[in-house]
């Protein structure tokens, strides 16, 4: 059921950028100018840490390897 609703669909290196970007995006939020917008980095961190996109699986993309393009 779970893989109905959220497909693997990111590659190591997908994973591994939007985990990067969604922490500093974060420390926006504590760390240096100390600005609100730093909250859209729980969006990638989010999809990195669960290995989803649902952005992905509406357009059909897939970057994982192994698992067959939608």
């Amino acid at each position: 059921m779970m893989e109905k609703l959220l497909p693997t669909n990111l590659g190591t290196l997908d994973r591994a950028l939007r985990i990067v970007l969604g922490v500093a995006l974060l420390a926006l939020v504590f760390f240096g100018p100390k600005t609100p917008w730093g909250w859209i980095g729980l969006a990638p961190l989010l999809t990195g840490a669960l290995g989803s996109c649902p952005l992905y699986t509406v357009l059909g993309m897939n970057t994982c390897p192994g698992k067959p393009k939608a």
